[in-house]
């Protein structure tokens, strides 16, 4: 019998030894540091480098540990890996301003004309990028790379490992993550990893409950965001190049301005699907997901925040591609996609202007079958639990529903 994810969200799994370490950091007021001087210290202790490159850090970083301190109510094991992913970045930033010093010719470096496919959350997204990185001529970021794109300065290197050994370790402390979002180290991953370099990422606020984070980003400006990708991408570029990028992740999809404007000649390949079955599902994992960080997860603030925050995006979606007009743009239905995959492939080939080889269409199709439905359990979530509903989903994603044709 397939198991099925828990919709208790308010009490999340908790491994017996993790409550204990729960516990007794409580008992002695164990509070990692998330200082910013003090992370900023140990990163630059831990690399012996100095020059975090730009773009600046400061104010992200502040921001960004003033709203964990305030709102995330963090446990003390999401405390440890919410020192450890922030340490992760500053390391990486470090590493990877030293990088372009000792390789000045990395920044003029042609990455090609990107494919990128966004559209909302659980409309295909992973599944469609994972199809596509089955073609060998194209680079796909991989999970390891994503969490740090710049290899050591010296000695062996241990990127692939530790990225195993986290996935290992998010099996342990929520199983039912893999049912939602399978992981692999190996397997293609979100570039929104990469967008973390600048601190400016919207990873933060889908793993943390950090309202005045999320606020302050929305009135950023991105185009620092997206350089800082621009730069990963040809650093990891620089140490194993493909033909072209195929890029993956629904943060771009309130951000198409700024991903345009940092690479004008990019493909876009959007998903869409009924609202209705997208949105319950994405709070789902909103909350499987936070349940890691923190005993406090309220379904019903994650269903108001996310109802607002995926509206936004379709919002400024739509809008952009009004001002900008079409053509760079491929519209793919779920249903079409889930009913006949290769299809949609060779109509994304077609746009991409790339062919589609008798022996490519054979590795994409070996990993369609590859990757069956409910192999790690079955994703089990319901619209009321969120405090929506199916009538209430579909008024606010009135336009996207009659442009595309959704339910």
């Amino acid at each position: 019998m397939t198991r099925e994810t828990s919709t208790d969200y308010a009490n999340p799994h908790r491994p017996r030894a993790i409550r204990a370490l729960n516990a007794a950091m409580r008992r002695v007021g164990a509070r990692p540091s998330l200082a910013p001087d003090d992370l900023v210290a140990a990163a630059r202790k831990a690399e012996e480098l100095e020059d975090f490159g730009w773009p600046p850090l400061e104010e992200p970083l502040r921001r960004l540990v003033e709203a964990i301190e305030a709102e995330a109510a963090l446990s003390g094991m999401g405390r440890i890996i919410t020192r450890t992913r922030i340490m992760g970045v500053l390391r990486s930033r470090l590493r990877g301003a030293a990088y372009l010093a000792d390789h000045p010719g990395v920044p003029s470096l042609d990455i090609g004309p990107p494919i990128v496919i966004t559209g909302l959350q659980r409309t295909g997204t992973t599944f469609l990028h994972r199809l596509l990185a089955a073609d060998p001529r194209l680079r796909a970021l991989r999970s390891w790379e994503a969490v740090d794109p710049v290899p050591p300065r010296s000695g062996p290197d241990r990127r692939p490992r530790q990225a195993r050994v986290a996935d290992v370790s998010l099996r342990y402390l929520a199983p039912d993550f893999f049912a939602v979002h399978p992981v692999d180290a190996q397997a293609p991953e979100e570039e929104v990893v990469l967008l973390d370099q600048s601190l400016l990422s919207t990873t933060w606020e889908a793993t943390l409950r950090v309202p005045s984070y999320s606020a302050w980003l929305e009135e950023q400006d991105q185009a620092p965001a997206y350089a800082t990708l621009r730069r990963s991408l040809q650093i990891l570029h620089h140490q194993e190049a493909g033909e072209r990028w195929v890029l993956k992740t629904p943060h771009h999809l309130e951000w198409l301005d700024a991903l345009l404007d940092e690479f004008p000649d990019a493909r876009i390949v959007h998903t869409h699907r009924a609202p209705t079955e997208t949105l319950p599902s994405f709070c789902s994992m909103i909350a499987h997901g936070r349940g890691v960080m923190s005993d406090h997860v309220d379904p019903l603030e994650i269903g108001e925040e996310w109802l607002r925050k995926t509206g936004r995006m379709v919002d400024r979606a739509l809008d952009t591609r009004d001002r900008r007009g079409d053509e760079v743009f491929l519209d793919i239905d779920y249903r079409e996609l889930i009913a006949d995959p290769l299809v949609q492939v060779a109509r994304i080939y077609d746009h991409i202007a790339m062919d589609l080889p008798s022996d490519v269409e054979a590795r994409i199709d070996a990993q369609r079958q590859a990757s069956p439905q409910h192999r790690y359990g079955r994703h089990v979530y319901r619209a009321a639990d969120f405090g929506l509903d199916d009538d209430r989903i579909r008024e606010r994603f009135a336009a996207e529903r009659e442009r595309f044709g959704l339910d």
